[in-house]
């Protein structure tokens, strides 16, 4: 990654951008995380219980769009074995699977013109050598077996963390944070746990070749700090406040300011088929970005909760001077 440019711009004006694949959560967590951001893009289903009918997923919708009635969300849905083919053409959300259905449920897919968002890795198997380090790898075989299956299918790999994924992809998405970090970024620090994990250098490097050829994008995943502290910490990472400002200050860096608004908003939305977008904008100035060590997770249960941002107690090189 190359030194600051000193012929770039000092401040930029974007649209709003296109979030393909966030982690909005429920209770006070959503109420909290939601108004952060202005997503416009699949609202992740896994939640308790996982979004498996129209209705469910409807209903879940209402409650996003009252705390931030100025976004646009795609509802997806959990692909679960109630969900026949036969009632596949009747929706309209992209579907994310639980790894029980069968392929009768791609072909009906693929023939009303859906997305199948895939959490690409295999199973930990020590007996068959599979490990978190390896998992993404070994389930390309798989990827590139469904795809030759249905060629017509959209399948998008979700937060790609290797070289092999975003070569081998036809579309994924790629995190903030696997922009940024390593396996050695994780490894003892909870609050960069997430899964996929952060993988080499190589595959890093490799991810920040592909953002002006690939869609991106978040998978902000905000948990409790009791919660990522644990003995087991929760896998996320939580970007959603200073997601934009974060882009801009890597893309500055890498001297490629020219291809941030393609990757924040233009990609991802024909790859959807979405419109391009018309309700505003973001104007960014280089200035420094304090971001802070934690943010309050207000009307939670647990007194004093909070949830710990990517980069906290750090400072980022762009700000956000203005919305419209």
């Amino acid at each position: 990654m190359s030194g600051e440019n000193s012929s770039t711009p000092t401040s930029i004006t974007l649209p709003w951008a296109s979030d393909f694949h966030c982690h909005l959560r429920q209770g006070a967590m959503m109420e909290t995380v939601t108004p952060m951001g202005r997503p416009h893009g699949p609202a992740m289903p896994n939640l308790t219980p996982p979004l498996t009918t129209t209705q469910m997923a409807v209903d879940y919708g209402k409650k996003l769009q009252k705390l931030a009635p100025n976004v646009h969300f795609i509802l997806t849905l959990y692909l679960n074995p109630a969900l026949t083919p036969a009632e596949i053409p009747r929706l309209q959300q992209p579907v994310y699977p639980s790894g029980v259905t069968t392929n009768s449920d791609w072909g009906a897919m693929q023939e009303a013109n859906m997305v199948l968002c895939l959490h690409g890795e295999c199973p930990s198997d020590a007996a068959k050598g599979i490990c978190i380090l390896n998992a993404e790898e070994r389930f390309l075989a798989t990827l590139r077996e469904l795809h030759q299956a249905f060629p017509k299918l959209r399948i998008v790999l979700e937060h790609a963390t290797t070289q092999a994924a975003v070569e081998h992809t036809v579309g994924c998405t790629i995190t903030a944070h696997h922009l940024f970090i390593i396996i050695d970024d994780w490894a003892g620090h909870p609050h960069h746990f997430c899964k996929p994990v952060a993988k080499f250098p190589h595959d890093r490097d490799a991810l920040r070749e592909r953002p002006s050829a690939l869609f991106p994008w978040l998978d902000s995943a905000p948990h409790p700090r009791s919660a990522k502290q644990g003995e087991k910490p929760a896998a996320g990472v939580f970007t959603t406040p200073i997601l934009i400002p974060l882009m801009a200050t890597l893309f500055d860096k890498m001297e490629c300011l020219d291809k941030l608004e393609g990757f924040i908003s233009t990609y991802g939305r024909q790859f959807y088929g979405l419109p391009e977008p018309i309700d505003g904008t973001i104007t960014l100035v280089r200035l420094p970005l304090a971001v802070p060590a934690a943010y309050a997770v207000s009307g939670s249960a647990s007194d004093g909760e909070t949830v710990v941002p990517f980069m906290a107690s750090t400072e980022i090189g762009w700000s956000i001077a203005k919305t419209e």
